[in-house]
């Protein structure tokens, strides 16, 4: 999911005390939006302990000072790749339905979205295992937070009052989070068949978005 390049955390203070440096040698140039999707590659793939600059630059086919060009160190490459991955989540997934005007519908679109899509799930997953990590826990808990207010503010057009509508977003939400752990962690349940999957997805949507 490809997102437009903007600087990150730790860019200006990194370019001000290398202004006088020529750029990498490397013969791969990467830019910083190629740092942040490895990056999201691996900790998809291993988790967020496993990020390292050293390993990822072996990866990519570049040196560490491919790295330092674009990052002060490996903290500021975690905070801009979970960033990232916020923003792209936002913009591919909230804002793409956000115009949809039938609340049922954007509901609705919504969960088949997200039954779409596993990178971005499995990101997710892992994230949840790093929330020890200083900066893990508050891009998870603003993210976490962004998505129930979004539910909730769906399950109000609707026609729930206050409560109801922030009773209905939790228990959605925790429906995603539930079926997310049963299957990437256990691998759980296992659908025979895809027309399977869309079956439960279909009453997932129908028990979950209060009839018209």
């Amino acid at each position: 999911m490809p997102c437009p390049a903007r600087l990150r955390p730790g860019y200006h203070g990194a370019m001000s005390t290398r202004s006088a440096q020529a750029a990498p040698a490397d013969k791969v140039r990467l830019n910083a939006d190629d740092w942040l999707n490895a990056a999201l590659d691996e900790i998809a793939a291993h988790g967020v302990l496993s990020l390292a600059v050293e390993p990822l630059a072996r990866r990519l086919g570049v040196t560490k000072g491919s790295f330092y060009w674009h990052f002060e160190n490996r903290d500021a490459l975690l905070k801009g790749a979970m960033e990232s991955w916020e923003r792209q989540e936002q913009e591919n997934l909230f804002d793409a339905i956000e115009p949809i005007a039938d609340p049922r519908e954007r509901l609705r679109r919504l969960f088949m979205r997200v039954s779409e899509e596993l990178r971005t799930h499995i990101i997710y997953g892992e994230l949840l295992k790093a929330l020890d990590h200083p900066l893990v826990k508050p891009i998870m808990t603003r993210v976490v937070r962004r998505r129930l207010d979004f539910l909730a503010r769906a399950f109000r057009q609707i026609g729930l009052d206050r409560q109801q509508a922030s009773h209905r977003a939790l228990l959605s939400y925790s429906v995603y989070a539930g079926f997310l752990q049963l299957s990437l962690q256990l691998g759980q349940p296992r659908f025979a068949e895809h027309s399977e999957f869309e079956a439960f997805i279909d009453h997932t949507i129908a028990t979950l978005i209060p009839p018209g």
